[in-house]
């Protein structure tokens, strides 16, 4: 299957096929359905707004038929995406997803959460590392070298627009995703208390990669 598999760019029509492979891969790389009772809360989060906001950065394996099963999107701008975001994100998604005002105690109310607090973004990275990414892969497509082709695509776009630096977050458990990003350059990023997470960056020149 992989023969006819090739990176193109995001389309409208992908929207449906990025929450799917969002939500497949958001527990820890694995599948999140069991957690989240609205599938549509992860990709409103992680996929959705790039596509949304950012969609000249946003790319996936096309399978060969047009099914996107993989992407890899971000901003190049980490502060002005936040601002955006929680001026034009935020109210299209605040009334399915209200805020709670309690201390979240389950996943979902986590996740809920942090959808009304954009600004988790605005770490110390961004000083030295102004664009984010996230890719993700469904299984069956992993290992085979399209993750490599996606990132490139990405890393080329943010080159072309004048973007030195990009960083990335990710659940330190997930050993298979820090192994990915080990193998494609990225180093890791001491920022203060990043709890469950760890934080990567690299370059953007795609040299090599």
């Amino acid at each position: 299957m992989g023969q006819l598999a090739y990176i193109r760019s995001y389309r409208p029509g992908d929207r449906a096929a990025l929450a799917d492979i969002c939500v497949r891969t958001a527990d820890n790389g694995g599948d999140s359905r069991h957690l989240y009772a609205d599938q549509e809360l992860m990709p409103s989060l992680f996929a959705a707004p790039y596509a949304y906001l950012e969609p000249d950065l946003a790319f996936v394996l096309d399978d060969g038929s047009g099914q996107a099963v993989g992407y890899v999107l971000g901003t190049a701008d980490t502060t002005a995406f936040a601002a955006a975001f929680r001026e034009r994100w935020l109210p299209l998604v605040a009334g399915r997803f209200p805020a709670s005002g309690e201390p979240p105690t389950t996943p979902a109310e986590e996740m809920i959460a942090l959808l009304h607090r954009p600004e988790h973004m605005l770490g110390p990275q961004v000083a030295d590392y102004p664009a984010h990414l996230h890719i993700d892969l469904l299984p069956p497509w992993q290992r085979k070298g399209h993750g490599r082709e996606l990132m490139r695509a990405f890393l080329d776009a943010l080159r072309a627009k004048g973007i030195a630096d990009v960083y990335l977050s990710m659940l330190t458990a997930n050993k298979p995703a820090r192994h990915f990003y080990d193998r494609l350059g990225f180093h890791e990023i001491d920022v203060p208390d990043p709890g469950v997470l760890t934080y990567l960056g690299r370059s953007t020149d795609s040299a090599g990669l």
